[in-house]
């Protein structure tokens, strides 16, 4: 084999005619080496690479096909105080590798100082790590297949389903052993057919991108089950595929596709793998730390730790920044998908004087032609300075909102002094984003997350019953607003059993009720439980795992969150585009809040501290009649849909009348979450009884106009 001069872009290994280009950038690197393996990890050949160009160092294996594996060795000073840890004992990853080959195994020999000096300047370390890394595997971008995308869907209509690839599928009965925890098994029918039929047409992978465990867990035999420790951002996650291909992830993107299902990426661009100062040089820390990450300006030996995971990637310098646009638009091109979800978004937003919704970050993505159409989620918030952000990210971004979440928790929890916040939060929280151009959409509405109790453990504890992670219980949320009903975690007494059954249609209820978009954690709609665990990030086992079958799975609140889904399908009130502002005028569309007596709600009621109900009206669109006449030869009146919901949040029964419209001649009931409730359709006016901690929903019927 011959080293070429080759090109500095594009960055990583490329296949071209002539050979294979490898391109890495690195400002402050003396030398960088090229090295290449066997299929058993054995080093074959040491290249320098001849060239540096503007940063970038590179060279071409002259003749050099495809599936070369490889790693770096990057020369350079090793000065902490001064923020380099050059260190050519340590086989680094490429950060442009689009597979890695062979497992990562916990060594010391990963850390770039001598772990047993105990000094505050970490002498170097000569141990050798490349029997203990992974390898890179070039790939020929050529020969993968360009992806189909599906028929765009605003995110307005989308309900989202966050799911982790291994927990998913691990447990169910009629998949292959082979294909469990995998993205093969994923893509099967028997999964997509479940999400189907549930109604999904939006799923959100936990990360997927390669990640590798932290060495604290290690020493606990524990594993970043979750994912959250990226550290190669253009690579699938080796555990998750069932062969040595990355057109596996491909395929099942197309699957997905097919069943008119999309697909978002929870991705992890805050900070990587290799941890604070004490932590690991795997890549980016041995290629160039000073230009990677962001250090601290009085000594950088430290991080600037944002995330609480150590460190912070510099997304402000421009390479970094282009390695996550690269990164970003390799899988909406290359792997098909949808969007993405940014884990502690408010660290990319950050410029150096703090965040800043036009920063270098945000303003990269709304130029781009092809990340500004896909769909952009971010968590808005991290622990550095001014972190949190709801409602301050630009337009075209939707944010998780925890404001509602935690308002929802709180109304059917009993707090009291709620109604009002209620109502913002069911409105879309137009208080906080409908600014700017900004519409509900804007708002991704959730009750549980990954991150957190679920939905059944949420009415089932009042303690967290984390000791499995093996930090004394003292990890996870602290406040989870929830309530057991009487006793701590399973019971055989079948009234909490009722009641907590009926809070989780309550709040599953209000989530697809709600203006904005839902997001459904897998599991809640068959009541899947953590066992009271409300930080499993370190539980690969049954605690994360989707349990498929009886006792476990509540067959009747599967079929419920079916018939809600398919209402909010049914009914564009649901998911209005642009935010609906209040009318005086009932005849008119819009939204109209009542107090239980079917009376407009006033001032005084909404400050009502122990008031814990409340009715909502949503009226629809006016649109010309298709049958212009009644029976009688009398123009029959515009038709529209007009939906009303009560609630009652409060520990007793509450009796509740049914505000009149005109032209009304009968509200249909089509939802109630107390399942004693008997179907009718009831008149205007009508009187009729919640149960303590129960809704309904209703559809109008107006005069004139024909309902299937």
């Amino acid at each position: 084999m011959n080293m070429l001069i080759g090109k500095p872009y594009p960055l990583g290994s490329t296949v071209t005619d002539d050979g294979v280009n490898f391109a890495l950038f690195s400002a402050h690197a003396t030398a960088v080496e090229l090295c290449l393996f066997d299929t058993k990890g054995n080093e074959t050949a040491r290249f320098e690479l001849p060239e540096s160009t503007n940063q970038v160092w590179h060279g071409m294996i002259e003749n050099g096909g495809n599936e070369l594996i490889y790693g770096y060795r990057v020369h350079g000073p090793y000065a902490p105080s001064s923020g380099h840890r050059f260190n050519p004992n340590k086989l680094l990853l490429d950060p442009y590798a689009k597979q890695w080959v062979g497992d990562f195994i916990p060594d010391d020999s990963h850390f770039g100082f001598d772990v047993e000096d105990k000094s505050e300047d970490l002498s170097f370390s000569t141990s050798d790590n490349a029997a203990f890394m992974p390898k890179c595997k070039v790939l020929d971008q050529r020969q993968l297949v360009k992806p189909t995308r599906p028929i765009e869907r605003p995110l307005s209509s989308n309900i989202i389903y966050e799911l982790h690839v291994k927990g998913f599928t691990m447990l169910h009965p009629q998949l292959n052993e082979t294909v469990k925890g995998k993205f093969a098994g994923l893509a099967t029918p028997e999964i997509i057919n479940y999400i189907k039929k549930l109604g999904i047409n939006c799923v959100e992978l936990m990360p997927i991108q390669a990640f590798v465990n932290e060495p604290f867990l290690d020493k606990k035999k524990l594993t970043n089950y979750w994912g959250y420790n990226s550290l190669g951002f253009f690579a699938p996650h080796p555990a998750y595929l069932a062969k040595d291909d990355v057109a596996e992830f491909q395929q099942l993107v197309e699957c997905f596709h097919q069943a008119d299902i999309e697909v978002v990426l929870d991705v992890v661009y805050n900070h990587t793998a290799e941890g604070n100062h004490l932590g690991q040089t795997l890549s980016f820390r041995g290629i160039d730390n000073h230009s990677y990450y962001r250090l601290h300006p009085n000594d950088k030996r430290f991080y600037i730790n944002d995330t609480g995971c150590g460190n912070t990637l510099n997304i402000t310098h421009p390479r970094v920044l282009q390695m996550v646009m690269d990164s970003l638009r390799y899988w909406v091109e290359v792997m098909g998908v949808d969007g993405f979800r940014f884990d502690l978004a408010s660290c990319l937003g950050r410029e150096e004087y703090g965040f800043d919704p036009r920063s270098g970050f945000f303003d990269a993505l709304m130029q781009d032609p092809v990340l500004s159409q896909v769909k952009l989620i971010a968590e808005p918030w991290d622990i550095g300075p001014g972190g949190y952000q709801l409602g301050n990210y630009p337009i075209g971004w939707s944010e998780w909102n925890d404001r509602y979440r935690d308002t929802i928790k709180r109304f059917w929890k009993g707090d009291s002094g709620l109604l009002a916040e209620f109502a913002r939060r069911f409105h879309g929280s137009g208080d906080i984003f409908e600014h700017s151009g900004r519409t509900p959409s804007s708002t991704v509405n959730f009750i549980s997350s990954h991150d957190g109790f679920t939905l059944r453990d949420l009415v089932s504890y009042e303690q967290r019953n984390n000791l499995q992670n093996g930090e004394d219980n003292r990890d996870g949320h602290q406040e989870n607003y929830s309530r057991n009903y009487g006793v701590e975690g399973d019971t055989t007494k079948q009234a909490i059993i009722d009641l907590r059954e009926r809070q989780c249609r309550n709040m599953l209820s209000t989530l697809l009720l709600s203006q904005g978009v839902p997001m459904l954690l897998a599991g809640d709609e068959c009541g899947r439980t953590q066992k009271g665990n409300n930080n499993a990030y370190c539980q690969d086992n049954e605690i994360n795992w989707f349990n498929w079958q009886a006792p476990e799975f509540n067959q009747k609140l599967f079929e419920f969150s079916q018939q809600l889904i398919a209402l909010r399908l049914r009914f564009s009130l649901l998911c209005h585009k642009n935010y609906i502002h209040k009318s005086e005028d009932i005849e008119t569309p819009g939204l109209f809040w009542f107090n239980r007596h079917g009376e407009l709600m006033s001032n005084a009621v909404w400050s009502e501290a122990q008031t814990r109900t409340l009715s909502v009206i949503l009226v629809g669109d006016l649109e010309e009649s298709q049958d212009p006449l009644d029976d009688s030869g009398v123009k029959a009146p515009a038709t529209r849909q007009a939906l009303l919901l009560m609630l009652n949040a409060d520990s007793e029964s509450k009796q509740f009348v049914l505000p009149s419209l005109p032209n009304l001649t009968e509200w249909d009931c089509l939802l109630a979450t107390d399942t004693d409730y008997v179907h009718t359709a009831v008149p205007s006016l009508y009187k009729c009884t919640l149960i303590n901690q129960s809704l309904m929903l209703f559809h109008a019927h107006f005069k004139g106009v024909h309902y299937e």
